[in-house]
């Protein structure tokens, strides 16, 4: 590790290996190579003057970059795609006067760009579908454990804790929808020319435009993909990088608001992310289990929201067929978008992998607040006993009013039920009171809800990818 010198916290704290390969230098260099070897390839079997021997030479070498020479190269001409085509020819002596035949640096570099952030959705949206799959584990384990639900952060009508779960499970399904959506999408520049006309291919080919019609499609299934953007300038729309970038912005609003969630019921002491043996909550207070997890992935995930602004302001100020005051700032923005999106998601895993959940707690919240929201049912029950409906609502509420005092004035336990016993006009005993207070009465359809979310439309998900169930994840910091 460098000590001399600002190090990103998302390749040292928060990446993966893989999604930092991805956005590798090697990565881009050899993705160059390839895409040369495939320009060759096209120009030569659509007729140009290119031996199977320079193909073959070029293949040999398609791997053993000359980083050294590259860089050499570079200092002297300032051009990094000039260097790395210089670099490559003096591997490739016989090759060297058709490498880059016909294209101009986008050729190379966005091409690159797409194939890139193509592989790196694969790595989300894997890392995404064994967050689904973890989330409705729990959700299942916990279907039919009562819990309070809170409208306003204030008790309202039980749910339970699975149903919860599926409310998270269902964002982070929206965003692999749109994820799958925008993969699909995806299309190579191709090799369009300076300004998007292919006017290089027109002297090439001699005016044969049948021909420089096939270019572009034998490039792209060369690539691994389907097609290339009908029209183009210099550049692919770099609403392409918009529409990627507010992918990874929705998991990131997807995955604060479970963390958020999880950070408020740790508080509460009814649900608790994990917390490792040695782990050290707190360098003044030795007691504290801070949810760090949870408290990290909302911090990342802001940056990320943040992040999609860029892409989207740099789409919108582009000049003509291009201007390069996107360059700096893609070479920001979209690696470190990906890199960030990369950590949330292995911190989601980790954590709803291991969530504690703690059933007393719950319960004696629970049992705290319910005799509130019992009302309606000793209502009807005492109207059944013989009481006059509107009367026992109007003492139900008074009732409530002074029990509701004595919690938040005098600290007292709920004493609702007491109250309601010892008042003759609802003739019920405290005994038949406490009957009417087994939680799960009050959940409604929460647990049938999860079984069927999860059976209709988790399930099929889930058998759809399983080849990359399986996950797990490792945590730096």
């Amino acid at each position: 590790m460098s000590t001399d010198r600002y190090v990103s916290p998302l390749s040292e704290r928060y990446a993966s290996k893989e999604m930092q390969y991805i956005f590798s230098p090697d990565m881009k260099f050899r993705t160059w190579r390839r895409l040369w070897i495939a320009l060759a390839e096209t120009e030569k079997e659509l007729g140009l003057n290119i031996t199977q021997e320079q193909i073959d030479e070029l293949k040999a070498h398609k791997d053993d970059i000359n980083y050294d020479v590259a860089k050499e190269r570079e200092r002297q001409v300032r051009h990094d795609v000039m260097s790395h085509v210089y670099a490559y020819g003096v591997q490739c002596p016989k090759a060297k006067g058709i490498i880059h035949l016909g294209a101009t640096s986008c050729y190379v570099g966005d091409n690159t760009d797409i194939i890139v952030m193509a592989e790196a959705l694969k790595l989300v949206q894997k890392k995404l579908v064994n967050v689904i799959a973890e989330l409705s584990k729990f959700a299942d384990k916990y279907k039919e454990q009562p819990t309070l639900a809170f409208t306003h952060f204030q008790p309202a009508q039980p749910t339970t804790v699975g149903k919860r779960a599926t409310l998270w499970t269902q964002e982070f399904l929206m965003d692999l929808e749109d994820l799958e959506y925008v993969m699909g999408t995806l299309k190579l520049l191709g090799s369009k020319g300076t300004t998007g006309t292919q006017a290089s291919f027109l002297e090439l080919f001699e005016g044969d435009q049948e021909t420089i019609d096939k270019i572009d499609p034998m490039i792209a299934e060369k690539m691994g993909f389907k097609n290339c953007y009908p029209v183009s300038g210099q550049t692919y729309s770099r609403k392409v990088d918009t529409r990627v970038l507010n992918i990874l912005a929705g998991i990131a609003a997807s995955a604060h608001k479970m963390s958020n969630d999880i950070r408020l019921l740790q508080h509460l002491k009814e649900v608790e992310e994990p917390f490792e043996k040695s782990q050290i909550g707190s360098s003044a207070m030795a007691y504290k289990r801070n949810p760090m997890r949870s408290e990290r992935i909302a911090s990342l995930s802001r940056y990320v929201m943040v992040d999609a602004l860029n892409p989207a302001i740099t789409s919108a100020t582009q000049w003509f067929e291009r201007t390069l005051d996107d360059s700096a700032n893609k070479r920001l923005s979209i690696p470190e978008g990906f890199l960030a999106i990369d950590g949330i998601l292995d911190l989601c895993l980790n954590v709803v992998d291991g969530l504690v959940v703690y059933p007393k707690v719950i319960e004696k919240h629970m049992m705290a607040e319910l005799p509130f929201m019992a009302t309606e049912n000793i209502m009807m029950d005492a109207v059944k006993a013989g009481g006059d409906r509107q009367e026992l609502h109007e003492r139900i509420r008074e009732l409530s009013m002074e029990a509701g005092r004595t919690v938040k004035v005098e600290g007292k336990d709920n004493d609702l039920l007491e109250r309601i016993a010892a008042d003759p006009a609802f003739n019920l005993t405290i005994e038949e009171l406490r009957k009417s207070m087994e939680p799960s009465r009050y959940v409604g359809r929460a647990k049938e809800q999860t079984v069927t979310f999860i059976e209709k439309t988790v399930q099929p998900v889930l058998d759809a990818h399983k080849d990359m169930l399986g996950m797990t994840a490792e945590i730096n910091v």
